[in-house]
């Protein structure tokens, strides 16, 4: 298996963050702000280009599937960490939270589309969840971390974040929607290039963050123990759900094909809306370099996870 190049690319983004950090404060830290507050909103809006209402249509039809997706993806996944709750010491609060920003994001687009047609699954389910995932999060996540923000030294207005989110995210995909029929040939045509823009902020973006926290020596206190447990959890979470969706699938009489596209977006989470919503949801706590770490390692094993399976449902006939 190869590395993924976007893995690859996060690695050395953050060994350049522990390098120079200084390049994230002061007055760069402010011109860094500003150019990921724009590229977010360019993001949303090459968003709501490719966004296809004929296929949010077609695929309302598979009603089971979505609602078992969905139920997943914004419901079960935040109440496995829930539950662990209890048994976690204060000194590992924040890492708690940052497992429960991962369950609480939205299902990637992207990859989720392309392992499933890899896989052979039903395609046009996979388009309309993967799409609808994204703005149901715009919603619902916010909703979830607010619950266990006043725990922390952040200062969190759903009102303040929800405008944030508005202004950034909803108005753009709105705006995209309505210039589709004028400039939807245009971002499909430049699909590559338009993801390989996503990337870069993203990138942007966790540099940003990533050398916040090392100036502000938050990893001082994680170990190398510590971080092959971040790692191991997300590994554990990942697996469970995607078990836990295939026997749901298979109790409701799913088609492989259904069952490939359950498993596939009901266990994915989008490492974009991620950085995006860390961003506006944490602003500029200096811990967001630890609240990022798990949706990374969560990040980098789905693709490869998932590309192995995909691989093997490939080969049926």
């Amino acid at each position: 298996m190869k590395i993924d190049k976007f893995v690859l690319a996060i690695i050395i983004v953050v060994i350049t963050a522990y390098i120079y950090p200084h390049l994230g404060a002061g007055e760069s830290a402010k011109l860094l702000n500003t150019l990921s507050s724009i590229g977010i909103s360019l993001i949303f809006f090459f968003y709501g280009l490719k966004l296809s209402p004929e296929q949010i249509k077609l695929g309302l039809k598979n009603w089971k599937l979505h609602v078992l997706i969905q139920s997943i993806t914004f419901v079960v996944f935040p109440l496995i960490v829930l539950a662990v709750q209890p048994f976690i010491s204060s000194d590992n609060k924040s890492l708690w939270l940052a497992f429960m920003f991962l369950a609480a994001l939205p299902s990637t687009v992207s990859s989720s589309v392309v392992m499933v047609s890899i896989a052979k699954g039903n395609i046009p389910a996979a388009i309309f969840n993967a799409s609808i995932s994204g703005l149901i999060g715009v919603v619902l996540t916010p909703l979830w971390i607010g619950f266990f923000m006043t725990s922390t030294n952040t200062d969190y207005s759903l009102i303040d974040v929800y405008q944030k989110l508005l202004l950034e995210i909803l108005a753009p995909v709105i705006l995209g929607l309505l210039l589709r029929r004028f400039l939807g040939a245009f971002a499909l045509k430049h699909s590559k290039k338009i993801t390989l823009f996503d990337k870069s902020v993203i990138l942007l973006i966790i540099y940003k963050s990533f050398s916040k926290s090392f100036l502000d020596r938050i990893f001082d206190n994680l170990s190398i123990i510590n971080l092959i447990g971040v790692f191991l959890l997300a590994v554990v979470l990942f697996w469970l759900v995607y078990f836990l969706i295939g026997f749901i699938s298979k109790k409701l009489n799913f088609t492989i094909e259904d069952r490939i596209t359950a498993q596939f977006c009901g266990t994915k989470k989008s490492l974009v809306h991620g950085t995006v919503f860390s961003k506006i949801l944490f602003q500029n706590a200096s811990f967001l370099g630890v609240i990022l770490l798990p949706i990374m390692m969560f990040h980098a094993f789905q693709i490869l996870a998932i590309s192995v399976i995909a691989s093997k449902h490939s080969k049926r006939n």
